[in-house]
């Protein structure tokens, strides 16, 4: 792996100061809120809706109710910036397409400063300024949910803090390019890399670039296919999905031990890895600088996978897709002094999904003709 220490020149003006929200596109966006608050331990916040007066778009929590081809999945990623038209119009001088010119929405709780830009795929993303300290619930437009469910106090609470990362799948030869758009049209930087050479296994192989903001609050990873490999993950997930677009989505704990015990408990499914990994885990772990704190077979009784350096560690698990389609999932992280995004696991990982790609039916050798 490789980690870049070159932030580049700072911009001149303008800012992302931190992810905003996510917005999924759905069938149904009533069912897809409550099947993240009960499973994930998410919390119903703001709604929008017929009863707010909005007779385009339900909106729950922060889940859109639009279907496209693409099935059910994340639409749109949020930033919180500073300076909105300076970053729009850097980004328009410098090719990327606006989606959206700046808009202002405003209500009784304060006012904001939107515009949207297109991204990878289908993908946009909402840049939100504050242009006074917004006291409302979410967004001018939203109010407090209609209902409330009284399920959600008697369950164990997720203990799921903040995104930590959120990555974006590509098809072939399609990385790099991405990579140049956030560094040229958001003044991103790269912040980390790895390649198939690194990775792999017999069915699966990936690239991947992890670019982010130069306050490095913001880290998107873009992950494509190595050449050749048609059956991996990430290959399976742009069939799918009809294209690239947002593969996973990382939420970072502080306890991550307590917050599976209590996400297994409210019915989550997650992946997970042989004993053979925990055996050749502790045998690599006699000889690092490092030392878990976290009792190993705890661990292993939760399939939570360890990756480590010389600086520190991290504990990570990933759910199976939270969909009919085999696309988008969802990330647990702790970070202990490592920030990297799990490079010594993804063989683990690779081997725990082409596990449920059999069971799928769409696991086949790739033979050059």
């Amino acid at each position: 792996q490789t980690t870049y220490t070159d932030k580049g020149e700072k911009p001149e003006k303008g800012k992302f100061v931190k992810f905003h929200h996510v917005t999924f596109w759905v069938g149904n966006a009533k069912q897809a809120a409550v099947f993240y608050c009960d499973k994930m331990g998410f919390e119903p916040v703001a709604y929008k809706g017929l009863e707010t007066g909005s007779r385009e778009v339900v909106s729950h929590n922060r889940l859109s109710l639009t279907h496209i081809k693409h099935g059910d999945g994340v639409k749109d990623i949020a930033f919180q910036v500073e300076d909105l038209e300076f970053l729009i119009k850097k980004a328009k001088e410098r090719g990327a397409v606006v989606v959206k010119e700046p808009w202002i929405e405003q209500d009784s709780y304060g006012k904001v400063k939107c515009a949207v830009v297109q991204t990878y795929g289908d993908t946009t993303h909402t840049l939100i300024e504050y242009l006074s300290p917004y006291k409302g619930l979410f967004l001018p437009g939203y109010n407090a949910p209609v209902v409330k469910d009284c399920l959600l106090p008697k369950l164990p609470p997720g203990l799921l803090n903040f995104i930590d990362h959120i990555v974006g799948n590509q098809p072939d030869d399609a990385m790099v390019p991405v990579s140049d758009w956030y560094q040229n049209c958001l003044l991103f930087h790269r912040f980390w890399s790895i390649d198939d050479k690194q990775i792999h296994t017999q069915y699966s192989a990936l690239r991947s670039i992890v670019v982010t903001n130069y306050e490095e609050t913001i880290k998107m990873p873009i992950n494509e296919p190595a050449p050749g490999v048609k059956k991996s993950q990430i290959q399976e997930y742009c069939d799918y999905n009809g294209g690239p677009g947002v593969q996973h989505i990382a939420l970072n704990t502080s306890d991550i031990i307590q917050a599976i015990v209590n996400l297994r408990a409210r019915g989550m499914d997650f992946l997970a890895a042989p004993d053979a990994y925990y055996e050749s885990l502790r045998e690599n772990l006699k000889t690092s600088k490092i030392k878990v704190k976290e009792d190993l077979k705890r661990l292993q009784e939760l399939k939570i996978l360890v990756d480590f350096d010389d600086k520190g560690y991290l504990l990570q698990i990933f759910t199976k897709p939270v969909q009919d389609r085999p696309t988008l999932f969802l990330e647990v992280i702790q970070r202990h002094n490592h920030f990297g995004f799990g490079a010594g696991n993804f063989k683990s990982l690779f081997e725990a999904i082409e596990k449920d790609q059999d069971a799928r039916g769409n696991l086949t050798v790739f033979t050059s003709k």
